[in-house]
């Protein structure tokens, strides 16, 4: 694994604090491709359960989500994932890393 990743000892006491570690996460390409690919799925499955009216298919929501940024995360990025040590400061991350996507902030080009 990387040496950026969270060690023991690092303390995040607000997502402000948290969020340059979480980007700095985020430096690889393709891990930031596959995180985006996958908020986009979540929000797929969000839109058809609510279209559908099929709540089932909310079930899917973590594991489009996670796997492509785990698959970012350890086969590309070549680190742990901060959901693990930082579970909501990551998610809240990960969203606001998909808006700043959106509005060209964060590059995934």
């Amino acid at each position: 694994m990387s040496n950026n990743d969270i060690s023991e000892q690092q303390v995040f006491n607000t997502f402000k604090e948290f969020y340059p570690f979480y980007l700095s996460q985020h430096a690889n390409l393709t891990c930031r491709r596959l995180h985006f690919v996958g908020s986009t799925m979540v929000l797929i499955l969000i839109g058809l359960s609510l279209f559908l009216q099929n709540a089932w298919l909310l079930i899917g929501l973590p594991i489009a989500g996670y796997s492509c940024a785990w698959v970012g995360h350890f086969i590309f990025e070549k680190n742990r994932p901060a959901t693990f040590t930082y579970p909501l400061y990551s998610l809240l991350g990960d969203w606001v890393m998909f808006w700043q996507i959106i509005v060209g902030k964060v590059s995934i080009r």
